[in-house]
């Protein structure tokens, strides 16, 4: 098989990038990884090199080319029926592809007011209009997939429904916006999840500044 090539941005900033690249990760996919840091006011003209878009992050595979987070998940899962990237049951499909598309869809309160930002010191920000419908939402999706499946996971194992709300987890930490006890078992989680933890170092790591981002 070609090899997967995963075009990303900047790991402290870019919640987008982070989906697919946990989602791969965390499910024992092998692909090579490609940096393209948005350091750039409106981001980094050298990805319209790779990617029709102008954006990451974007999935190379031989000549073939994929992107937004969700399709890449949704082809890789396709490529490796085995690797558990979407749940078996036909239902739980489903639904994981519901919560996913609703994540991409909604949410605007959260994503304007906390953007993500792996560096930034956990306080809550001082305007939360909107937000904490937004949150309260997510802790709902959260609460009835778990009940459903049993946990950890949405879904009981890690998938891509889970990479899908992996920005948001960063987010709900970094801005300390939740206090249920289920939603924290959640968190804690996704964040003790190798895959996580090495994006997270990488993250911490770098030196690029995005103004927009920094909250």
């Amino acid at each position: 098989m070609d090899k997967l090539t995963l075009y990303i941005g900047n790991k402290n900033y870019s919640s987008w990038s982070f989906r697919p690249w946990i989602a791969l990760e965390g499910c024992g996919i092998a692909f090579e990884e490609v940096l393209i840091p948005f350091d750039f006011p409106g981001g980094n003209p050298s990805i319209r090199e790779v990617s029709p878009t102008g954006k990451v992050p974007m999935l190379v595979h031989g000549g073939f080319k994929v992107w937004e987070s969700l399709a890449i998940i949704e082809y890789v899962a396709e490529l490796f029926p085995d690797a558990g990237l979407l749940p078996r049951d036909l239902e739980a499909r489903a639904l994981a592809r519901s919560y996913s598309m609703e994540m991409l869809s909604g949410f605007s309160a959260l994503r304007n007011a906390c953007p993500m930002n792996m560096r930034r010191p956990v306080s809550c920000p001082d305007r939360l209009e909107g937000v904490m419908e937004d949150v309260a939402r997510i802790e709902t999706i959260w609460r009835e997939a778990r009940s459903r499946s049993g946990g950890p996971f949405l879904f009981g194992a890690f998938s891509g429904a889970d990479a899908m709300f992996a920005p948001v987890v960063s987010r709900l930490e970094k801005y300390d916006i939740v206090t249920a006890a289920d939603t924290r078992d959640y968190m804690a989680a996704m964040k003790a999840l190798p895959a996580w933890k090495k994006w997270e170092a990488a993250a911490l790591k770098e030196t690029w500044i995005v103004p927009e981002d920094e909250a």
